[in-house]
């Protein structure tokens, strides 16, 4: 008669109310059970998907006419996904029609918003707007034209907020996906940005999403820190988010 094996749970079985992560599976002889053998195969379909997902752009660019500011469509020099994948340098420079429109855009300003891809366009897409409704309400600042740049890394904000000659730039960006999280978009801020900065300049807020950081706390969040890095006159390693600690 064949053994039935059967599954063993496992003592982190509670946690599991407080994270999405792949704790607590249990385990069929030295496997885990199918169950979540699949799930965790789907989750990294939808991951893989995110990483290929396009940007809407279209859609964006129609819901940010809601917010009476100018919109740009630019685009980086990787021209489809699979170089911007195996050439992250060409995802950090502007095209050359890109760099002209900014050149004919350009205007002195505060703040320059960015929406871009990077690596899950499908974060963006479900995010960038609902954090935009709550956050620029708050902005009491010159908002540059927001742009929406394609094949996009996190480093393009730099000429183009440069170019729009804003005084700092906040990049929504689509990060890389996680095996739960292929939604999950940060937001980049940069004081004085220009051509050459490196990842120590500038302050990032991780994980915007429902099931994450809700848009409305991230966009408290974002408004703190700009508030912060117009007093400061700087941004990075050296800005702290200490809103809410006691002095």
């Amino acid at each position: 008669m064949k053994k039935i094996q059967r599954t063993t749970t496992d003592g982190w079985e509670s946690l599991k109310a407080f994270t999405a992560a792949r704790i607590a599976m249990g385990r069929v002889g030295s496997s885990i059970p199918l169950k979540q053998s699949l799930e965790f195969q789907l989750a990294h379909a939808h991951a893989r998907d995110a990483v290929y997902s396009a940007l809407d752009v279209d859609a964006l660019m129609e819901r940010i006419k809601t917010f009476g500011l100018p919109r740009l469509a630019l685009h980086s020099q990787a021209q489809n996904r699979p170089q911007y994948l195996q050439r992250p340098d060409y995802g950090r420079l502007l095209n050359d029609t890109s760099a002209q429109l900014i050149s004919e855009s350009a205007y002195p300003c505060d703040v320059c918003i960015i929406i871009a891809d990077g690596l899950s366009a499908t974060a963006v897409n479900q995010n960038a707007l609902p954090l935009l409704e709550a956050l620029l309400p708050m902005l009491n600042y010159k908002i540059a034209p927001i742009c929406l740049a394609e094949q996009a890394r996190v480093a393009l904000g730099d000429p183009i907020a440069h170019g729009l000659q804003a005084k700092l730039s906040i990049m929504l960006i689509g990060e890389r996906p996680g095996l739960s999280s292929a939604d999950s978009m940060g937001a980049y801020l940069t004081f004085n940005p220009r051509p050459g900065l490196t990842d120590e300049m500038r302050n990032c807020i991780s994980n915007i999403r429902p099931e994450g950081l809700p848009c409305a706390a991230a966009a408290q969040k974002i408004f703190y820190l700009v508030q912060q890095a117009f007093q400061l006159q700087l941004s990075g390693v050296n800005l702290k988010d200490n809103a809410g600690l006691l002095s």
